[in-house]
């Protein structure tokens, strides 16, 4: 097995403390929680029979993240839409309604704690960025509609027709907005990523699921006001099959990305790389990518070229030794870079992919960024092998510092230097 290389922090930084964005964030769900949580306590809840209804929505949505694949941005779309629909419910068959925000609130989180019980029995309850989100977002949608509808300004200016939905629509879009700023603040706060790129990631994922929980959200409102509760059903299964279609998809791209990652370690088992190279250069590759501002489906490529960069060995006589190409003659690595794209092309992967494999070994001012990163990473990782001239991360740095005038952009090494001064624990001992 390889050891683990670390590269510290700058002394006097904790790597446990609280960004102050992320602790300002769950402060602020923290104390709307108290305050739901206590005005229902003290006054009790208003028409209970409708808060139960959705309740009971929100509850069974949070049980339906059974099967949910790590990292799905909304992992329970039906508990999501009832809780917008309920944030943004006027009447129900008719007849108007007098929760306000705070009881909102408290049937959010009462219900969203009661449904995530039995992930929490199996180890697996909902990340607590994930509750925090959903409550801010949630008072964010009755702040805006509540006062407003229970005013009368509402029905006196638009009436109950298409002006009506129109405004639950914006209502909605400001609301999956203001989430996609809540997610890229506190992912920029904890990773120190770029917040552009991962603010475009979030805004890119509302195309998907987002959107499909906004509009059964706005569905749901109006449902009810019309029909009644007996809607809450009638309109949840078109969700519930999206979100099925959904985890098929997800299912099928983690099986994609498992093919690839198991094709990458043909070079390990037949001994021409070191363990978990291929991987450490796709993880490590993936952290300095997210650095430079690359985006999700960028990202996905860096990723799969990473993992295939050395697949072209598989091709040579006689191995290199360990694997490590950065420390051949650039004409040797140009020409196993050109074996390993021929061999992705016959994969089925993107042509992207390939064409990154290919030009890994070329001076760095003709190569695409992820290209550049792939081959200083690759770099890294080989010099910090057992046997490199420069075995440990600071010396292997300098290398990469020194050959910036022609192998390796600049950015790129500064990029890489800061992902690992952050602290990521980067496994890239001997094999």
């Amino acid at each position: 097995m390889s050891a683990a290389t670390t590269v510290r922090a700058p002394a006097g930084r904790s790597r446990r403390t609280v960004p102050f964005p992320v602790a300002a964030v769950y402060g602020a769900a923290g104390a709307l929680t108290a305050a739901g949580l206590a005005s229902a306590l003290w006054y009790g809840l208003a028409q209970p029979r409708i808060a139960l209804a959705f309740g009971v929505l929100i509850a069974v949505g949070e049980l339906a993240r059974w099967g949910a694949l790590p990292g799905e941005r909304e992992p329970a779309p039906l508990g999501a839409a009832g809780a917008l629909g309920y944030a943004l419910l006027g009447e129900n068959a008719g007849q108007g309604t007098s929760h306000g925000v705070l009881q909102t609130v408290a049937v959010v989180v009462t219900a969203t704690l009661a449904g995530a019980v039995p992930h929490v029995v199996r180890g697996a309850g909902p990340a607590l960025d994930h509750l925090v989100r959903r409550v801010l977002t949630v008072a964010f949608a009755a702040v805006c509609f509540q006062p407003l509808y229970h005013s009368g300004e509402l029905r006196a200016h638009i009436g109950s027709g298409p002006g009506y939905a129109l405004l639950l629509i914006l209502l909605l879009a400001l609301t999956a907005l203001c989430d996609a700023v809540l997610a890229a603040l506190v992912l920029r706060a904890r990773t120190r990523h770029p917040f552009g790129p991962l603010l475009r990631d979030e805004l890119r994922a509302l195309l998907h699921i987002g959107s499909a929980v906004c509009a059964t959200g706005a569905v749901i409102a109006l449902g009810v006001a019309v029909a009644g509760l007996w809607a809450l059903p009638v309109f949840c299964v078109p969700l519930l099959l999206t979100q099925l279609s959904f985890r098929r998809y997800a299912a099928v791209r983690a099986t994609y990305r498992q093919t690839i990652a198991s094709l990458a370690r043909a070079t390990e088992i037949a001994g021409y790389t070191r363990h978990g190279h291929a991987r450490r250069v796709a993880d490590l590759s993936r952290a300095v990518g997210r650095e430079l501002g690359l985006s999700g489906p960028e990202l996905t490529v860096l990723e799969y070229a990473a993992l295939m960069h050395d697949i072209g060995q598989l091709s040579l006589v006689d191995p290199v030794p360990e694997g490590a190409t950065a420390l051949l003659p650039v004409a040797e690595q140009r020409r196993i870079a050109l074996l390993g794209g021929a061999v992705v092309r016959q994969t089925g992967v993107p042509a992207a992919v390939a064409m990154v494999v290919e030009r890994q070994a070329d001076p760095y001012r003709e190569q695409p960024l992820s290209a550049r990163i792939v081959r200083a990473v690759n770099a890294y990782d080989d010099l910090t092998g057992g046997s490199a001239p420069a075995s440990g991360p600071l010396s292997a740095l300098e290398r990469l510092r020194l050959g910036t005038g022609r192998d390796y952009q600049p950015e790129v090494v500064e990029s890489l230097a800061r992902v690992l001064s952050r602290g990521c624990s980067v496994p890239g001992g001997t094999g």
